[in-house]
């Protein structure tokens, strides 16, 4: 079986860059999931016991609290500081900069529209810097029924397809008398779907590695499905024999949030069949 790995996939600057800050900090505890791989959380929890927590109400004091990517409710990190947890902040930077939007933009009086999936972490996390409160689509449809006010600010969840935002963007310029539109999406998202795009076109069949509930691998998965058979797993485990049968050709991309080691042991399994 020849395998071929998309042009671009995998880890993410702001993955990369929290991965870092919890094996710098040994025993400390991430506020949910740090990145949406549960195999690489367990191994920092084993290999640096990093342990994860969802509940505010009894976090172990003494240690530190390391914020997730996808970053936490403004009133969350508000309620930590005040009762003086050390804080250590891995909020993605590109997840950071529509959190600064949200709160400027509703401070000058702009109703704010998010594209994103209203359960996701980094969405409510986002929304929360909104002084009025803000309204989250996942697409056109949505705004059918939204009463619309005279200023506009719309921005992105930064793992959502492009084409889409700007659909919405067009949308609601010829509509409103003024819309502010803030590209939030990651470069990474944007070069990861594009080169999914391209290779699922070139191969029989492609494998998304990641997690399961990852915004970013279901929309890979998403966009290899438009061209050829596709399948997500989260490791080498998961793939089935039978899915290669008279294949000739297999493409790999993964998620911002899946590590080499997992996508080198797919590789080598699939090139065994």
């Amino acid at each position: 079986m020849e395998v071929r790995l998309a042009k671009n996939y995998g880890f993410c600057f702001g993955v990369k860059r929290a991965i870092k800050i919890a094996q710098d900090h040994k025993d400390s505890i991430t506020l949910g999931p740090l990145i949406h791989n549960a195999k690489e959380i367990a191994r920092l929890k084993r290999d640096f016991n990093v342990d994860l927590s969802e509940d505010l109400e009894n976090l172990e004091s003494g240690r530190k609290l390391i914020v997730r990517t996808h970053g936490i409710p403004k009133k969350d990190l508000q309620r930590l500081q005040d009762q003086h947890f050390e804080v250590i902040d891995a909020t993605c930077p590109f997840v950071r900069k529509p959190q600064m939007i949200v709160e400027e933009m509703s401070k000058e009086g702009y109703q704010i529209i998010v594209f994103g999936d209203k359960e996701h972490p980094e969405v409510k996390g986002v929304v929360s810097y909104a002084q009025n409160g803000a309204h989250i689509i996942a697409g056109l449809e949505d705004l059918e029924s939204l009463k619309l006010h005279k200023k506009i600010t719309l921005i992105s969840q930064t793992t959502k397809q492009p084409e889409i935002f700007a659909k919405i963007a067009g949308y609601l310029s010829m509509r409103v008398a003024e819309v502010r539109v803030f590209n939030t999406i990651c470069n990474a998202t944007f070069d990861n779907q594009s080169a999914a795009d391209s290779l699922s076109k070139e191969v029989d069949i492609m494998i998304v590695v990641g997690g399961k509930n990852s915004s970013n691998t279901k929309q890979l998965l998403y966009i290899c499905e438009k061209n050829c058979v596709s399948y997500l797993i989260e490791d080498e485990q998961e793939l089935q024999k039978e899915w290669f049968k008279d294949k000739k050709v297999c493409g790999i991309t993964a998620g911002a949030s899946t590590p080499d080691w997992i996508i080198t042991k797919v590789c080598q399994k699939i090139m065994s069949y």
